[in-house]
């Protein structure tokens, strides 16, 4: 029981001194400094990492963009195996031909909109 005494009166004197408070305080700000500074690096990194890959995305959709274009001109020029039109459809250009035949009925043309888990 004296021992319990102790401690409690320990505990009270260093709850009471400036000292150990401020020590405490000090060590909480060192602490949240190392954190902050390594927060801060990690924040550098990714946003390094945004900008590379906001770069090679631009020139992905470029190169995509000049294939695209280059695809219709051969086709427009008559050297591609596949026609002009055809392309135009697969890129949404203008609508895709209907085939020929019995008309497709209105409820095969309807998506199921609802989702169900």
């Amino acid at each position: 029981m004296e021992v319990a005494n102790r401690v409690i009166s320990a505990a009270m004197k260093a709850a009471n001194n400036n000292t150990v408070i401020n020590v405490f305080l000090v060590g909480s700000f060192v602490a949240l400094g190392v954190r902050s500074s390594y927060q801060q690096r990690q924040l550098d990194a990714l946003e390094a990492e945004k900008a590379s890959l906001v770069s090679s995305n631009k020139s992905m959709k470029k190169s995509m963009w000049d294939w695209k274009q280059q695809l219709f001109a051969e086709a427009s020029a008559g050297s591609s195996s596949i026609p002009l039109a055809r392309l135009q459809a697969i890129y949404g250009y203008s609508p895709a031909p209907q085939p020929t035949g019995e008309p497709v009925k209105e409820e095969a043309k309807k998506v199921r909109s609802d989702f169900v888990i």
